[in-house]
């Protein structure tokens, strides 16, 4: 499955190590794919603990579709990143849902997770 195909799904599960726990938390979210990235928005922001265990321990499980990944995550600092991610995310989904995403779109944390090279 390339990119295009991942791109057609609409979620990914990201699994990350728990910062006190040391155990595997596995969330399913909604993503983007850009340029060997995947991105996906926390609409929590720093409050959700899967962002918390990143910052901790950037390695995660990636799974898109039938494929597993390891691979690193950062929250996205970078203003031209930042604002691609949320248009990214926005476009792939405002055709699938009916709620306004608007608020999400300006509000959510953007956290991008590297595609390894296959």
């Amino acid at each position: 499955m390339d990119e295009v195909e991942f791109g057609d799904l609409d979620f990914c599960y990201v699994t990350t190590t728990g910062r006190a726990s040391g155990t595997p938390h596995t969330i399913e979210i909604w993503f983007g794919l850009h340029e060997g990235r995947v991105y996906v928005l926390s609409g929590s922001g720093d409050q959700s603990d899967w962002v918390r265990n990143i910052r901790a321990n950037p390695t995660v499980g990636l799974r898109i579709g039938d494929r597993d990944f390891l691979a690193r995550a950062y929250v996205v600092e970078d203003p031209d990143e930042d604002a691609m991610a949320r248009d990214l995310l926005v476009d792939k989904y405002r055709s699938r849902t009916s709620d306004d995403l608007g608020e999400w779109q300006r509000t959510a944390l953007p956290v991008a997770i590297e595609l390894p090279n296959s």
